[in-house]
């Protein structure tokens, strides 16, 4: 299935490429085509990502609630909690670091022409203003935003969502699945044990359902991959050609170089291996662009490729989907420097430290969906005296830099799995 995925993705790279080169030549080519990838090709690929999404809420609910009824005491829950969020903030810090520093000494921001951002904020300048408007629409940050974002009135209209469109707030039933798990630990040998089979009979469903969603896979990746390089268009790509180059091999560097020393000094895996294990995972990161939508993969892999622990596993990937965003974070520092630079805004090595921090946080309240990461992006600039409408020039390439971003989030989720659960067997 992975291979066929694969091969799915780079036929619809190839063609999209095809019909770029096709539509400079004849420009009502690229016109048709355009409409056709809105009015069929994005149903199509909506199918596949929408069956995941159907999953996710139960499936993070029943997994972490197993994974830390699991651990058959309370007082396991503190050392791997402890060890989960001390990597989440590591791999975030350090990937941030990275991509600051690649900014700094490229400094992509200045090779972008004054026709080309005058032309991007022209386009994309309506998208900008709506990142905006969701920005300034949030709650002020403080201890009282801190509890309603974890601790809501309503529980399940926090996760059931308000909305059609929009998947529910994971944050409060992470807590409620934690609370759960926590209280599983407390009952008897026999009950726990029905309490722990019914949770693993949930999950198993929604692992059947996710099988059913990976049979249309092959042909859904192409159709999307397909109708986002088709719709960026090679101009987009071209003006922001040195960005998107940073950016892109910051995070890739960050996934097998970062990520690989973890693997073989604090795992004592061979890091081939496994990305090799993983690499379904990773297909499913890049084509849906939502960390999300790979949990179901993720748990999958984790238990059946990987051989981790159920308990690690199902209490790290769920946290982690939420909050271990280290491609985000990234990408954050990265934007904000690069429409710094392209404004002429000289940010201070102590703005940056405090840039670096700030992405970290923002980093953990991204939704795990595609484009999540924009309105907080836009809070940034304004914290940093930036035109936050200068989030619009890097609005037409955000779609394919966030395949690549959600691809590292996903990946350094199952990494960061894979060491706790070491660490954890090694006591």
């Amino acid at each position: 299935m992975a291979t066929k995925i694969l091969i799915g993705l780079a036929v619809g790279i190839v063609a999209a490429v095809a019909t770029l080169i096709a539509g400079a030549w004849w420009p009502d080519v690229l016109t048709v085509m355009r409409r056709v990838s809105t009015a069929v090709f994005d149903p199509v690929g909506q199918v596949f990502l929408r069956m995941l999404f159907f999953v996710v809420i139960p499936l993070v609910f029943t997994s972490l609630a197993s994974g830390v009824a699991q651990l058959g005491r309370l007082d396991r829950l503190g050392p791997l909690a402890g060890r989960t969020f001390l990597l989440f903030f590591l791999n975030m810090a350090i990937a941030t670091a990275i991509g600051l520093v690649a900014m700094n000494t490229i400094q992509p921001g200045h090779h972008l022409d004054p026709e080309a951002k005058a032309q991007l904020m022209t386009e994309f300048g309506g998208n900008a203003d709506k990142a905006i408007a969701r920005e300034q629409a949030q709650p002020t940050p403080g201890l009282g935003m801190l509890v309603d974002m974890f601790m809501p009135k309503n529980l399940f209209g926090a996760f059931v969502g308000f909305s059609r469109d929009s998947l529910g707030e994971v944050l409060p039933l992470i807590l409620f699945a934690i609370l759960v798990g926590a209280a599983g630990t407390q009952l008897g040998e026999e009950r726990r044990a029905k309490l722990l089979g019914g949770l693993d009979m949930v999950t198993e469903i929604m692992t059947r359902i996710v099988g059913f969603a990976l049979r249309i896979a092959p042909y859904a990746v192409p159709a999307m991959i397909y109708s986002v390089i088709v719709k960026v268009g090679i101009d987009v790509l071209i003006a922001l050609a040195v960005f998107v180059a940073v950016v892109g091999v910051c995070l890739m560097l960050h996934l097998f170089g970062t990520m690989s020393l973890w693997l073989r000094f604090l795992a004592r895996r061979n890091p081939l291996t496994f990305f090799r294990q993983i690499r379904p995972v990773l297909i499913t990161a890049f084509s849906t662009s939502s960390s999300s939508a790979s949990l179901p993969a993720s748990l999958q892999s984790a238990n059946e490729e990987l051989k981790l622990s159920p308990s690690t596993s199902g209490f790290v990937l769920p946290l982690g989907a939420t909050m271990n965003m280290s491609g985000t974070a990234l990408y954050e520092g990265c934007v904000v420097l690069f429409v710094a630079q392209a404004f002429g805004v000289d940010l201070s090595l102590t703005q940056q430290c405090m840039l670096m921090f700030l992405s970290v946080l923002s980093a953990v309240a991204v939704a795990g969906i595609p484009g999540g990461s924009l309105p907080l992006i836009a809070g940034l600039l304004v914290t940093f005296g930036v035109p936050p409408g200068g989030i619009a020039i890097i609005f037409g390439a955000d779609r394919i830099l966030d395949m690549l971003r959600t691809t590292t989030n996903v990946g350094s989720d199952m990494v960061t799995a894979t060491v706790v659960d070491a660490q954890v067997r090694r006591g």
